[in-house]
Order: structure tokens, then sequence, then C-alpha cells
């Protein structure tokens, strides 16, 4: 999911560093902002897996991270319950996120798409969607702040956009807690609301866009609208069954899409 945001209280343009040049966010407390959320899990924008590791975004601050071993704990508790949800066996649990971790972050046996003839590791196995950087590079030339916002963990979130250099296409990178507090997609959009200082009150708007049920139910729970991505991950007829308010065929309708909802 992400945020756009477009003209200030003020009358001026709100503007934000991206996560990749500066993790210092530069807010203007007396600016308002169209802010459009543009779908935060990278499905919206890559076509495959997540995940990773490298730097945590904490506030303004960015840190290394400990390694995959480190946080295992963790995060053991939301990938259990993904497994709960895929029918895996109790007594099978804690295997399931043993080989899970192995293949998605550490060995390299997928053919990369990007560079064929190379191997990466589960995380990697993505290819951006055609035509994603020029929508974002239209709305971003408008004025909208745009945050990715996603149920990944945090650490492997970043990392994973770096990589794509989607964290040079958006201004904010968010995602769930390394202590399993903030899990669901609505706290993490309330964790990036924070982060950009959006205030409702003084009549910041925010739109999310997104590929899954889950990104309709987190904006239905903050009190958004969400605008759904056809081209990704959902199931026929799941984006409309959750809400979503408008479902887009193609990636090239996006910005246009996003325009027209906050005109």
């Amino acid at each position: 999911m992400e945020f756009a945001s477009r003209t200030g209280r003020d009358g001026c343009k709100y503007n934000c560093q991206s996560a990749d040049s500066s993790a210092e966010h530069h807010q203007h407390k007396n600016q308002p902002r169209d802010c459009s959320e543009l779908s935060c899990d990278a499905e919206a924008y890559a076509d495959g897996s997540d995940g990773g590791s490298g730097f945590e975004q904490t506030g303004d601050q960015r840190k290394p991270l400990k390694s995959a071993d480190d946080n295992a704990a963790c995060h053991k508790n939301s990938q259990i319950q993904e497994e709960n949800r895929n029918g895996i066996p109790d007594d099978k649990l804690d295997e399931g996120v043993r080989i899970y971790r192995k293949y998605y972050a550490d060995e390299a046996v997928f053919d990369d798409p990007n560079n064929p003839g190379q191997k990466v590791p589960g995380r990697l196995n993505n290819t951006i969607y055609q035509g994603i950087p020029e929508q974002l590079a239209k709305l971003r030339a408008d004025g909208y702040y745009l945050a990715i916002a996603s149920c990944k963990p945090q650490y492997q979130c970043i990392p994973i956009c770096e990589h794509f250099h989607l964290d040079t296409m958006v201004d904010g990178i968010y995602g769930a807690s390394e202590d399993n507090s903030r899990l669901d997609k609505d706290q993490v959009i309330r964790w990036a609301f924070q982060h950009i200082d959006f205030d409702e009150n003084a009549g910041d708007k925010a739109l999310m866009v997104g590929d899954r049920w889950t990104d309709a139910d987190g904006a239905k729970a903050c009190g958004l609208d969400c605008l759904g991505c056809g081209w990704g991950y959902a199931e026929p007829g799941e984006l409309k069954a959750h809400g979503a308010y408008r479902i887009l065929d193609s990636v090239d309708e996006l910005a246009q899409a996003v325009e027209e909802y906050f005109a």
C-alpha cells in the first residue's frame, strides 16, 4: 500500500525524501496532503515472492539488522499462523517454518527471472510489473506522497524494495514489527500514518491501493477506500467482495485512477 500526498494545508506540495536517500522524513505539519496509498505488499508492484534482511527502519533511523537466525523467534508466530491457514498439521509447523526460511532467505535455488542463468533465494524471485515505475513516477511528479505499507516484517520488506529499486520510487517503506505487536494491515497503515504525520482532522486524505483482501480490509478498518489492482494475486471476485470501490484491469490505469479519486 502507499500513500500519495499532494497539496499542503498552505497550498504547498508536501515532500518526503525516499528511504534510499534518507531515513529522515521531512514533514510539514501545517500542510495537508491528499495521501494516496498504493499497495504496500510489493505484490502490486512485483510479481513473485517476498522477504529479506538488511536494514530496519524505526522512526526516522535505519540500523543494521541482526541475522535471520537472531530474528527467527520473533517471526515464528506469524509464520505459524500462515501455515495453519494452509492446513499444515500442528506437529509439522516448526519443520515448515525451518524449511520455508531456508529457501526463502538463504538458498539460491530459484532461477532469477531478471538475470537468466543466475540463482536467487525465494525472496528475490520477483519481477516488477511492467509499467509500475512509470506510474509511480507520474504520481510523484504530481506531488503525491507514496509509501509502501506491508504485512511483511519491515526488516524483510526494506531490502527487497532496495533490491528492485522500489525504494527510489516511493517516499517511505513500512512493515510489520519484529515483536508481533504490528501484524495486520490496518496496524501497519496506522504505523505509517504516525510517521508521515497524517492528520485527517487537518484535511489529509489517503487512498489504499492493493491487490488482496487484506489490503481492502485494512483500508476499511482505517476508514479508507481501497483501489483494487486486478493484475495481482486476488482470486476472482475477491476484491469486490471485500469492498474495493474500483478494480483496475491494467497497470497503465493506476495514476489516472488515483488522480480521479482526489479530483
